[in-house]
């Protein structure tokens, strides 16, 4: 069986008994903070499995897109070097929320195997929990394994937790004896032995409890199943192949990496090992890729980088002197395109991606052995026969270079490295990036509060009526004090009320949430903003500023509909702007963020280089010319699949349910989209893009305006035109202003003539004020009206003309007062201008410092100068 068929039979067996065929969703889990990357298909049922979310349906089926890299799942080290480790694989998976449980989830789990993979059953074996005495009489009853091919292990092997409290079980891990050949050899080799002869298939998970802070164990009262099984692993082992890289999901790449680098797979073991982390990095980095995700420094970028970079060091390994990798895209394409059809929409824009990231890296490694050949200049000179773990680590860290390549060229100079060093400043930088990324995620976090599933469960998902109305009537569900469920709110209170249903729409995919007023016969409560949290539950933060207001009351919402209005204009507009940009700068735009205000628009995109002022007007008349025509703003509800089949964009860092909501505007634009809009375009008005620029490597930033705020720009550039005519009293200022800026910089360059020449006369005057101090001359003055550079120039001449000795010089322009110290090098040795001009700096209140022959500092105290430069001379007898 073809990898293809072995998918489609595993989803295709389950719907026939009942479980809904769920699309896989994306690699990056929305609004779960506690993942880098998808790392198993029950990462979207979460919610089904917390009793937080109502999926439609109580048994499911998918194929997951996966990955292990980066964190406390990473498998990137293990690639290439075994048989069974993947950076991104597929998870085939059964579940059951409140449904079947342990007999069903073995009975299926055996016929398939058996019945319709033909597994032979005398090579299969089962783990269980050690004190999972059912599951063991299930395993006996339902299916032909004996007792003998039951195993008993412990919590490490066959206990599984979400977290260190809430739902948990024990397993059933079923394994395939692959055979002693393929086994370590040892006598105690059996069922949880490191080695590959007991190959682990499919782990089914009895979620049946719930762990308590404490650590006990309470019944659920609604036990599931939640079951997975690598696609690579079952496809290796019933095609017969001791390796997931044999097989026929791997072969066009395998195909396309030896082809286009030359070389033979299965010859060379060096090579082999390099031609498999190719080609599993490549399967990941083009599904990343696809998802929108860029290569960066921080997150699920920088391990995207990471994964690049180590494919590319390994193509290089193969011989291969230039971009390699982007070209191996296409094999990818063939070998999955067909079931995940975004790899062939996004192929293009890609490749670009990748290769740009590879050009850079080319870059990166030229520039680290500049460094590294340094560093072991310096280290060949000094006698020291190790380069120190802190260099190879900053090599690491700040170039990008490979450790693998710093200790191969240690070798070939005769030197070591530290390598305890360098993993102890990896293990630094891990710590810092777990807390980075926890900080970057606690925003998230506070959102998911555990008191919004009250609402669910007092009143369900809110309804949003907000499409048709801006008024409505509703019911108080829910609210909220300080975090805490509240029965009233009184006059002043702040707090978030929960609704039965609202006109108000929440902040989400992009669009800011509405604010307005709640009221009722007896209060007013100022609606200041409103969130969109889990489970459709949308979250109305207020202020009370009169009466009372109680839970279960009906009362009234009225959105402040000028600014909906406003915000509505800049939403229908981003669709405009992001459609003009993949019409008139390419496909490979892709949205990568945004922000829909009612003063402002953000749009954040993939693209690599600047927009030019010939592009951005280019643009502004594209989306211009389409406001102008008054296209209907049309919105259909249908199917995710049909949606996508009609020609609408996606986000995939966005989690869509099954039935989605498309925004058209005929023949320009198809989104999927959750927000308000204009009815037509021609309401949105004149737009402006005000800014352009880069946010990140390969991610740009457009701020753009419309409507009134497109007017009040206008309006306002007209009237600094206006001032500027009246200032320089003509109609044609930009005809003259080339005339006076040149007559500005002809009268700037007399005038520095005049200073220079007064400056020659004033250093002779200012040398006849030379102290000495322990038979060094000393020179301290203060000279009003010169800047920093012309300070400088200054105490340059003084030096001149001194020989030898120290400076030190004052000047005050505006409210800032400038200090300059000189040390002349013969005294260098005995004196330090930097801690000489610290010291004065001090005294006046302000800061500087410097190198022993220079120094410079400032004050904004010009009261305190004068007391600062009598002190120097006590400052320079003890500043040595």
């Amino acid at each position: 069986m073809k990898g293809k068929e072995i998918r489609e039979l595993f989803l295709e067996y389950f719907r026939e008994r009942g479980h809904q065929r769920v699309r896989s969703s994306s690699l990056i889990p929305k609004n779960d903070p506690s993942l880098l990357f998808t790392s198993a298909g029950m990462v979207q049922f979460k919610g089904a499995f917390l009793g937080t979310d109502a999926p439609g349906y109580s048994r499911a089926a998918s194929c997951q897109k996966c990955m292990r890299a980066g964190g406390k799942q990473s498998d990137i080290e293990n690639v290439g070097f075994t048989a069974r480790h993947h950076t991104f694989f597929e998870m085939l998976g059964n579940f059951s929320f409140g449904d079947y449980f342990k007999k069903d989830a073995i009975v299926f789990a055996w016929e398939l195997l058996t019945g319709w993979y033909k597994l032979p059953k005398d090579k299969l074996w089962v783990s269980v929990y050690e004190d999972d005495d059912e599951a063991i009489t299930l395993w006996t009853r339902h299916t032909e394994l004996k007792g003998d091919k039951i195993v008993r292990l412990g919590a490490k092997d066959n206990f599984w937790q979400m977290g260190d409290t809430g739902p948990c079980g024990p397993c059933s891990e079923i394994i395939i004896d692959q055979g002693e050949a393929v086994g370590c050899g040892r006598p105690e080799c059996a069922p949880g032995c490191d080695c590959d002869r007991y190959l682990e298939l499919w782990n089914l998970v009895f979620m049946q409890y719930d762990r308590t802070a404490d650590g006990t164990l309470n019944p659920l009262p609604r036990p599931s199943i939640d079951t997975g099984m690598g696609l690579e692993r079952i496809t290796s082992v019933l095609q017969n192949k001791l390796n997931n890289f044999d097989t026929d999901i791997f072969a066009p790449i395998i195909e396309a990496i030896t082809t286009k680098a030359n070389v033979t797979y299965g010859k060379d073991k060096t090579q082999d090992v390099s031609i498999r982390v190719i080609a599993d990095h490549i399967r990941a980095v083009t599904f990343l890729l696809s998802e929108g995700l860029m290569p960066s420094n921080e997150g699920r970028g920088y391990v995207a980088r990471r994964i690049i970079r180590r494919a590319s060091r390994h193509a290089r390994k193969l011989g291969t002197g230039k971009p390699f990798l982007y070209k191996l895209i296409s094999a990818v394409v063939e070998a999955a395109g067909d079931v995940y059809p975004e790899l062939a929409k996004e192929q293009e824009r890609s490749e670009e991606i990748l290769k740009f990231e590879e050009e850079r890296f080319f870059r990166t490694l030229e520039q680290g052995t500049e460094i590294l050949d340094e560093i072991i200049a310096s280290a060949k000179s000094s006698g020291i026969s190790a380069i120190s773990g802190g260099e190879a680590f900053r090599l690491y860290d700040t170039y990008g270079f490979p450790m693998d390549l710093t200790k191969e060229a240690a070798k070939e100079n005769g030197l070591t490295v530290d390598e305890q060093g360098f993993d102890e400043e990896m293990k630094k930088q891990r710590t810092r990036g777990k807390l980075s990324w926890a900080e970057d995620q606690a925003g998230i976090a506070g959102v998911v509060n555990s008191i919004y599933n009250d609402a669910v469960r007092i009143g369900g998902e809110t309804y949003f009526m907000g499409y048709e109305l801006v008024e409505s009537d509703a019911i108080v569900n829910l609210m909220l004090k300080g975090g805490e469920s509240a029965d009233v709110l009184h006059k002043g209170d702040d707090g978030e009320i929960i609704l039965d249903k609202t006109p108000f729409y929440g902040e989400s995919g992009g669009q800011a949430g509405d604010t307005g007023t709640i009221y009722t016969e007896t209060a007013t409560i100022e609606v200041r903003d409103t969130k969109k949290a889990p489970n459709n539950i949308i979250v109305h933060r207020v202020n009370v500023k009169n009466g009372t207001l109680k839970t279960s009351e009906t009362v009234s919402c009225r959105v402040d509909k000028k600014l909906r209005t406003a915000t509505a204009r800049n939403h229908t507009a981003t669709h405009l702007l992001h459609a003009a940009l993949r019409t008139l700068i390419g496909d490979h735009i892709k949205q990568a963020g945004s922000l829909v205000a009612h003063e402002r628009l953000r749009f954040d995109f993939t693209h690599f280089y600047p927009i030019t002022d010939e592009e951005k007007q280019k643009i502004e008349d594209m989306v211009n010319a389409k406001i102008l025509e008054d296209i209907p703003v049309a919105t259909h509800t249908m199917g995710i699949g049909e949606a996508i089949e009609y020609g609408a964009m996606a986000l995939f860092d966005e989690k869509y349910g099954d039935v989605v909501r498309v925004v058209e505007v005929e023949g320009f634009s198809k989104e999927l989209c959750g927000g308000t809009h204009c009815r037509s375009t021609g309401q949105i008005g004149p737009f402006i893009i005000v800014s352009e620029g880069s946010i990140a490597s390969g991610v740009r930033r457009i701020e753009a305006i419309t409507g009134t705020s497109s007017l009040a720009l206008a309006r306002q550039k007209m009237a600094d035109l206006r001032t500027v005519s009246e200032l320089l009293k003509t109609e044609a200022p930009i005809e003259k202003l080339p005339v006076i800026i040149k007559r500005v910089k002809d009268l700037e360059k007399e005038l520095q003539a005049l200073k220079s020449k007064d400056m020659g006369r004033d250093v002779s005057s200012f040398l006849q004020s030379v102290k000495e101090i322990d038979g060094v001359k000393v020179l301290v003055l203060k000279r009003d009206g010169l800047d920093q550079k012309e300070l400088r120039d200054f105490a340059d001449k003084l030096r001149e003309k001194l020989g030898s000795g120290i400076i030190i010089a004052a000047s005050a322009v505006e409210e800032q007062s400038s200090f300059i110290a000189m040390v002349t090098k013969d005294l260098t040795g005995k004196y330090h201008a930097g801690r000489i001009l610290k010291g004065a700096a001090e005294l006046a209140g302000g800061r500087g410092g410097g190198r022993a022959d220079m120094a410079q500092g400032g004050t904004k105290e010009l009261d305190k100068v004068d007391t600062a430069l009598n002190g120097i001379y006590d400052i320079i007898r003890t500043k040595h």
